[in-house]
């Protein structure tokens, strides 16, 4: 870290502190921030010399207050800085990571109240950030928020690719309209869930991707978020102002803040290259460093899992067929007839674990191992599981010595049924449980509605649940992936055990009618910006009628689309998803995935554009191998590929796992080609990615 140079201060006022400009290092981004005649904080945003933010006004409602905090402040002082450090993750897309930024800190003061509230700016070169901070003071220490009154003016009628507001669930298939189109889009594009809650017919979720008719490409989203509820947005389809929208608790309350606090960060990405949205780092650089001492036992992982097969209605997570309900300590499962459906049984799994063993994979996931699964959703039942109690078929110790003996690990599932409470009171159980057993990696689930009752996935007492878990599986050693959980905000740079997250439209989906061809384009420059997701790829076999007669659903990609993920959706835990005996129909595609690293020294987005194709290479960490992979949205395409990323005067083979010309997601989605070739730093390839479709490549330096 090192002081360069003093940000300077521009007044734009007579009065001398009412208006102010802060410039990104790079000079490209300016911010204008001013109160309004009646003292409401507003803002700007220029890129290159381009308004990208109209002025917006900045502020908090409070419930139950004579006065909120929204008007009538008159600035106290500022503050400038520069920041400029490089700090390495303990596991990422790159090895280091530059945090530079220019900073105005922005006291304001409201003298009717005698209450004080900072605006703190943080201008990159990839955009902006900024949040509230409610400093130590006699008449604002404790306060209930009605309602964030953060806008964001649209310079004009962009195109977005959103998904609706939601206050449970973010499983949904991405639209692409105008913002003028989001209302007449809206019921259309909310389709079914376990538990979902709209609030608006213009609401929409962040990471919000949008690009203007000019091609700038603007991202809406937020970092940090901690104590405080989810931020939706909310668009005046009049006049293109988007305000932000906080998740209400049961009371209908928005947030309980005790001060000192801090909100999260407001994020605004802007460029006119959308390789450069995917490439910023502003998420993780405001949050705050590692809090971990020792990392050593966080690293990333490759897994199989018990899962695909139950998901397709294959097989099943419950025990028995017998059950209309099921009392935990009560019901006695060694009495009752099992439904031969059953796949977590130590049989089974250790098939899974030998074809690990036997293909390098870490570790195997289970679902379905411990008793209640036959009544688990829907009865909003509190005591619906304990997470050390398995069923008969489920040996765990015995699978434990087994697991070890062929040097893999088990990884643990906890589904709570969105019964938190019952959660949080069996959690240290649960973890001492884990730890006994060998378990350092666990997927949790939030299926369902949220118990206490009238909580939703998204509020902020759901959101302190969250962190609790993972910070609470730090003591243990334990790290998380958890699913149906709040959308990532870049706090796996603080508490990097949180190694995966869902939180978005999975592969399961797949399973569930399908998704969207180019649903993989879209989700890097949304879900993404907030940190990896356990998208659970691979899937080989996309007819699943032929894992199970009963389910007419495809799998809208080609294997080459399903090797490339594991490059363009970042993920220190990837999936091998598919079953055993569909990889084994296909040794030479599933090579891929056995050779793809899952850590990284570098990434370089080679082309990118939101809803059309991606292409990514990765530097795996410690050598000189890299891999390339490309996902292709709904129309063929051919592209150029420069390898001058590669080593200068070193020579490298490619393994190039490509669809074939007649590929396409839906009529031939197994029709593929691998070719190897010599490649050097001067090599360019030409690629062309069916529908749905794309391309991996494996490059390995010669010897």
């Amino acid at each position: 870290m090192k002081n360069i140079i003093a940000v300077i201060t521009v007044f734009l006022s007579v009065l001398g502190l009412q208006a102010q400009e802060l410039e990104s290092p790079d000079g490209d981004l300016k911010m204008k921030f001013s109160l309004k005649e009646d003292g409401t904080p507003s803002y700007q945003l220029f890129y290159k010399g381009e308004e990208v933010i109209k002025p917006s006004t900045l502020g908090l409602e409070l419930k139950d207050d004579k006065k909120s905090l929204l008007d009538s402040f008159e600035i106290e002082n500022t503050k400038t800085s520069t920041f400029d450090e490089t700090w390495k993750p303990v596991w990422g897309e790159q090895s280091e990571i530059r945090n530079h930024y220019n900073e105005l800190a922005v006291t304001l003061n409201q003298p009717s109240e005698n209450r004080k509230m900072i605006i703190r700016f943080r201008l990159f070169n990839d955009g902006l950030g900024f949040r509230y901070e409610f400093p130590e003071q006699e008449n604002l220490v404790y306060f209930v928020i009605k309602e964030e009154h953060t806008q964001f003016a649209m310079t004009g009628d962009h195109t977005a690719y959103w998904i609706p507001g939601d206050y449970d669930t973010q499983e949904y298939d991405y639209t692409k309209s105008k913002l003028t189109e989001i209302r007449d889009n809206f019921d259309g594009a909310v389709t079914s869930n376990a538990s979902q809650t709209q609030f608006s017919k213009t609401g929409v979720q962040t990471a919000l991707m949008m690009k203007t008719k000019d091609g700038l490409y603007i991202n809406l989203h937020e970092a940090a978020l901690k104590d405080y509820s989810l931020m939706s947005l909310n668009l005046d389809d009049e006049n293109l102002i988007f305000e932000s929208w906080l998740t209400p608790d049961a009371q209908g309350n928005k947030g309980y803040i005790q001060a000192p606090a801090v909100s999260p960060w407001r994020t605004i990405m802007v460029s006119d290259d959308a390789r450069d949205i995917l490439a910023s780092n502003i998420t993780l650089n405001l949050n705050e460093p590692n809090k971990i001492e020792d990392t050593s036992w966080i690293k990333p992982i490759k897994y199989i899992g018990v899962w695909w097969e139950m998901i397709t209605g294959k097989s099943t997570w419950s025990y028995t067929d017998e059950l209309p309900s099921v009392k935990l300590g009560e019901t006695d499962f060694s009495k009752v007839k099992p439904n031969g459906t059953h796949a977590a049984n130590t049989k089974h799994v250790k098939e899974y674990i030998d074809f690990a063993s036997e293909n390098g994979f870490d570790a195997v996931l289970v679902e379905g191992w411990n008793e209640g699964w036959e009544d688990w959703f829907g009865k909003s039942k509190d005591y619906v599981f304990d997470f050390v109690t398995p069923y008969p078929d489920f040996d765990v110790e015995e699978l434990q010595q087994y697991a070890k003996s062929k040097g893999v690990e088990m990884m643990m599932h906890h589904e709570t049924s969105g019964s938190v409470r019952n959660y949080e009171r069996h959690l240290d159980t649960a973890y001492q449980f884990m730890k006994k057993y060998g378990y350092n990696s666990v997927k949790s689930g939030y299926v369902g509605d949220i118990i206490p009752r009238g909580e939703t996935h998204y509020g902020q007492w759901m959101v302190n649940h969250y962190l609790y878990a993972v910070k609470k599986a730090a003591d243990y050693h334990i790290m998380v992936n958890a699913h149906e959980a709040v959308r990532p905000t870049g706090l796996r740079r603080t508490w990097p055990n949180l190694i995966g997250n869902e939180s978005a439209r999975g592969t399961e989906y797949q399973a569930f009618g399908g998704s969207k061809p180019n649903h993989v384009t879209i989700l890097p420059f949304t879900r993404l910006i907030g940190g990896p997701m356990d998208y659970t790829p691979g899937i080989f076999e996309m007819d699943i009628s032929k894992l199970n007669p009963d389910n007419n659903s495809h799998l809208n990609a080609t294997i080459a689309n399903q090797l490339a993920l594991y490059v363009t959706m970042y993920s220190p835990l990837q999936m091998a998803a598919d079953l055993p005996e569909n990889y084994k129909r296909f040794p030479d595609a599933f090579q891929f995935i056995k050779d793809v690293a899952v850590d990284w020294d570098k990434s370089l987005y080679l082309e990118a554009e939101p809803g059309d194709y991606i292409t990514v290479a990765r530097k795996a960490k410690g050598t000189g191998n890299w891999f390339v992979g490309n996902v292709n949205g709904n129309e063929s395409r051919t592209s150029k590929i420069k390898l001058d990323f590669l080593k200068d005067g070193k020579k490298y083979e490619a393994i190039i796992y490509a669809d074939a010309k007649d590929a396409d997601y839906k009529t031939n989605p197994q029709a593929y080609k691998i070719t190897k070739r010599t490649v050097t730093n001067r090599t360019t390839l030409k690629m062309t990615s069916a529908p749905g479709g794309g391309y991996a490549i494996s490059i390995f330096e010669k010897k």
